[in-house]
């Protein structure tokens, strides 16, 4: 795909401002060349290039952030968490979760589930026309109201239960990729990585991803790219995909060169910098980076993502839902705790027009802040599983119904 200049991604309403065009590689943290060559990423019948895929996060990758990541570059786009129980059962928010825009492809959505006929019976509903080509079965959530019904990253612990449930997921997706992701475990103590990837190439999954973190460290320290190195060495006939600390462009070429792995899922360090996507595009070509973009460029890109927002929710939950990404945009930029403020109340795109202005368009981003972590930072956490749980590996009874209680989204 190719990849628009700064100039023709900027929104009509900015007139007159010098916006960011790229320039010249900044040495700390945008090499020039891959650090290692790579054949594109397959995905069934899906060839990604570059090897990059968009994490699913909760209240984030709907359909209009999908939009304005895939307008930076190629790759594959994938939907926030949709619960396999709540989609089967017609749950509103749930279906609502579950729309592509007429143009995404390939269509990517995430499904969480615990049953395997539920999960089967919702891949069945999720492939109908105009559906889903791609599934990602969520086997990483980390939060307490999900791995205490032992769902989540605690599925993994219950080898045989994983088992049936992925190859229900398989089955039921006929020739629709189904891939995993998952992290490390639950904590040091409870390692399931190379079980749960073993588990999904036995039973004909396209990709695995693992998020190089345990559930009891949520977001703290540092993810375990050598427990990547591990998950590659164990899986040789499908993909695995790295995830966890990948801020800048640099980083995921840093990740491939370590640990072999086939690609790389972006999350928190596209908030606020959907342009990511497009130094990855350059990286993992071996062409020069751009510069990092001036607050004007910055602003523009705000803009484009509200409009998409307020296009597709309607101006009062478009506008309600931009907000929380104001503080991840100008993230690093030094404008102040007032207009930091004052763009996270905005009410209007009028409103958000106003503020933009007030901008200085020419700010750069201190070098300091390159690559500093947005999102989720919390951690570590004793992570919360049923009574007895962690007895029986080899237990292949089916969780509580409330395992699968959750709400779409996370």
């Amino acid at each position: 795909m190719a990849v628009g200049s700064a100039a023709a991604r900027r929104p009509s309403w900015w007139i007159g401002v010098s916006v960011w065009h790229p320039g010249p590689a900044m040495s700390a943290s945008t090499p020039t060349a891959p650090a290692t060559t790579i054949p594109p990423l397959r995905i069934g019948p899906h060839e990604v290039w570059p090897p990059v895929v968009l994490a699913p996060m909760a209240g984030v990758t709907n359909a209009p952030f999908r939009a304005l990541c895939r307008a930076q570059g190629a790759g594959l786009y994938v939907s926030e968490m949709v619960t396999a129980r709540a989609l089967v059962e017609g749950h509103e928010r749930t279906l609502s979760i579950a729309r592509f825009a007429p143009d995404e492809a390939p269509r990517s959505i995430q499904l969480y589930g615990t049953d395997p006929r539920t999960i089967a019976e919702a891949i069945r509903r999720l492939l109908g026309a105009d559906g889903a080509q791609h599934v990602d079965l969520n086997f990483g959530c980390p939060v307490k109201k999900v791995t205490r019904h032992g769902g989540g990253a605690a599925l993994p612990v219950k080898r045989k239960l994983l088992r049936e449930v992925v190859r229900a997921a398989v089955r039921a997706a006929g020739d629709v990729p189904v891939t995993v992701k998952f992290r490390k475990g639950l904590d040091d103590q409870h390692l399931t990585f190379l079980d749960t990837g073993r588990i999904a190439e036995d039973e004909g999954c396209a990709a695995v991803a693992m998020h190089a973190r345990t559930a009891e460290q949520l977001y703290s320290g540092r993810a375990d790219w050598a427990a990547i190195a591990q998950l590659k060495a164990a899986v040789t006939s499908i993909p695995v995909l790295g995830n966890g600390d990948i801020w800048v462009a640099a980083d995921a070429l840093e990740m491939v060169r370590q640990t072999g792995c086939d690609g790389v899922v972006v999350g928190r360090g596209c908030l606020g910098r959907p342009w990511l996507f497009h130094d990855l595009a350059d990286a993992f070509a071996g062409r020069p980076a751009a510069s990092q973009p001036v607050l004007g460029e910055v602003a523009a890109t705000m803009r484009d993502h509200a409009q998409r927002l307020v296009d597709w929710y309607g101006h009062h939950v478009g506008i309600r839902d931009f907000r929380k990404h104001t503080g991840w945009y100008l993230h690093g930029y030094p404008v102040g705790p007032e207009v930091r403020r004052a763009l996270n109340q905005v009410a209007s795109l009028d409103d958000l027009d106003r503020r933009l202005a007030a901008l200085d368009p020419a700010t750069d981003l201190p070098t300091e802040s390159i690559g500093l972590p947005r999102g989720h930072q919390q951690g570590p956490r004793p992570v919360v599983v049923p009574h007895r749980f962690l007895e029986d590996p080899d237990d292949p009874t089916p969780l509580s119904r409330e395992a699968e209680a959750v709400v779409s989204g996370g």
